[in-house]
């Protein structure tokens, strides 16, 4: 293990905590100007942004004729991005979820995840297939900003006033000068950590694909995860969400979708990734929905829960493949254990939380009507 490496690593760690910094603190800004929730800023400007890592080792990793790192790096980052990010940054602080977020942005995530294991089964992701994927994402981002703005005109109407404001925003200029050094700094922060542990897991004789679904992808994912869990402590929880929503569906539209278009051919998808890794990453998508719709909260416990699966399947990963004797028993245990304990825990909280909603809608119909409420 070369000390230059980990001086790489902690150095990474450094820029990527003041990186984030600037980048919430800008972003937040942003949105008071221009009039749009710090959701929807989130979903849009945050997520592409702190999607530049990812875009910029998945463009290299396929010039360079490495498209196992390549579509590890997505699908292993939108992996970490669910279950360990939003699931640090919950830890942190429950995050709050807007309904938008229930009604389009996640159901939208669910859809490209399914799209891409569809245009993925035959092996490779080709040009056209590449355009959809990249002309999904750009379609969700303006209907994202459309929807936000009208909402903000309306609820300005509503009001007949500006919304008060606990002071004065930067102007534009500086925050987007904010966001663009935040940006710099994640981008050069992750890519020194990446370089660093790349090397030792590369010295260690792990596989391109495994160094991709791991290393790489939770190394080009710190930015959101430091975006994340800065914006939780500094109390922007849509935010914290909305990147993390938002840079799941610019990692398969933009970050696979460009490569696609650019390399000849479309870009080639191994078998290992189509049989296990992107319908993990559509469960962990899918088991994002019920998350949120109960309380439109992800509490701490939730967050735990998501750590403790991300724990999990990396240690599956490391684990098959190093082809370790320990491989069938982890198996075992999560499958007659482990899982089916998740699946009957996530039951039965949204069942319990959706008699909660039904009983609250039941008391408030019954207040509207003037009834008395036992």
């Amino acid at each position: 293990m070369d000390l230059l490496d980990l001086a790489r690593i902690l150095g990474g760690l450094v820029l990527l905590v003041g990186g984030g910094e600037l980048l919430v603190r800008g972003a937040s800004n942003l949105a008071a100007r221009l009039g749009i929730s710090p959701l929807v800023v989130g979903l849009t400007v945050v997520s592409v942004a702190t999607s530049a890592p990812e875009l910029a080792v998945t463009v290299g990793a396929v010039l360079d004729g490495q498209p196992d790192l390549a579509v590890g790096n997505v699908v292993g980052s939108n992996i970490a991005n669910v279950l360990l990010i939003l699931g640090i940054a919950a830890l942190v602080l429950p995050l709050a979820v807007r309904e938008q977020l229930i009604k389009i942005d996640v159901p939208v995530m669910v859809g490209l995840s399914v799209a891409l294991l569809l245009v993925a089964h035959d092996g490779q992701i080709s040009t056209l297939e590449g355009l959809l994927l990249l002309g999904a994402m750009v379609a969700h981002t303006v209907v994202t900003v459309v929807v936000s703005r009208r909402a903000h005109r309306r609820e300005l109407r509503k009001r007949r006033a500006p919304a008060p404001r606990d002071g004065e925003p930067m102007g534009v200029p500086l925050a987007l000068a904010l966001v663009l050094g935040g940006v710099a700094l994640l981008v050069v922060g992750a890519n020194l950590l990446v370089t660093g542990a790349v090397n030792i897991a590369e010295g260690l004789g792990i596989s391109s694909l495994v160094v991709g679904l791991t290393v790489v992808a939770v190394g080009t994912s710190l930015p959101e995860l430091a975006a994340s869990v800065i914006a939780a402590a500094r109390g922007q929880r849509d935010l914290a969400v909305g990147n993390v929503v938002g840079s799941c569906i610019a990692n398969i539209g933009l970050v696979l979708g460009v490569p696609a278009i650019i390399s000849s051919g479309g870009l080639p998808v191994p078998h290992p990734a189509i049989a296990l890794d992107i319908p993990f990453m559509i469960a962990t998508a899918v088991a994002l929905a019920p998350v949120v719709f109960t309380g439109f909260s992800v509490a701490r416990w939730e967050g735990g829960l998501f750590v403790l699966l991300y724990a999990a399947y990396t240690a599956f990963v490391v684990l098959n493949a190093t082809r370790h004797e320990a491989l069938q028993g982890f198996e075992l245990v999560m499958v007659l254990f482990v899982l089916p304990l998740v699946a009957l825990t996530l039951l039965v909280t949204t069942t319990f939380e959706m008699g909660v909603l039904a009983e609250r809608r039941r008391v408030r119909d019954r207040v509207s009507a003037g009834e008395p409420v036992p």
